[in-house]
């Protein structure tokens, strides 16, 4: 069952490109999270689309938020894909896909995994949902635009 918009977003606790555990509860009460979830470290649009994040990340830090992004790559993938492009915040190792399935994060064309984003408030619910594929710096404007509501 897919994650709507109003839902408390569903917790889960995974490994960061620095080997850490992150947990989404650990966030709850203290910042607004965008979660984004891609489908491969180092392709054109998850590239375009990791890199419009960090190039709005102190955007986002100054609205009291902090960025995660998640794939099923590896540790290792993230590290290299971080490094590579200076990523200021966490991704995320999805093995199995299971956090994916449980925000119910459709795939495209049956294949590849979907490109979703998530806005989610200090309380845990989530606000704004925007899937599109191809638009990647539209996640980071919708996301910017819906702290921005949150704030008011």
């Amino acid at each position: 069952m897919a994650v709507k918009v109003g839902d408390t977003a569903p917790d889960f606790t995974l490994t960061s490109q620095t080997g850490a555990s992150v947990s989404l509860k650990d966030f709850r009460g203290q910042k607004n999270v965008i979660v984004y979830f891609y489908p491969k470290d180092d392709t054109p649009g998850c590239t375009a689309e990791a890199c419009a994040f960090r190039d709005s990340y102190e955007v986002f830090k100054d609205a009291g938020a902090e960025v995660i992004g998640i794939s099923e790559d590896s540790q290792q993938s993230h590290e290299k894909f971080a490094s590579k492009y200076q990523l200021p915040f966490t991704l995320l190792s999805d093995t199995g896909n299971k956090v994916r399935q449980l925000y119910g994060v459709p795939a495209t064309m049956w294949i590849m995994p979907g490109r979703v984003t998530y806005v989610i408030d200090k309380q845990g619910v989530v606000k704004h949902i925007f899937d599109s594929m191809l638009d990647f710096k539209a996640h980071v404007s919708e996301a910017q635009k819906t702290l921005e509501a949150i704030k008011s």
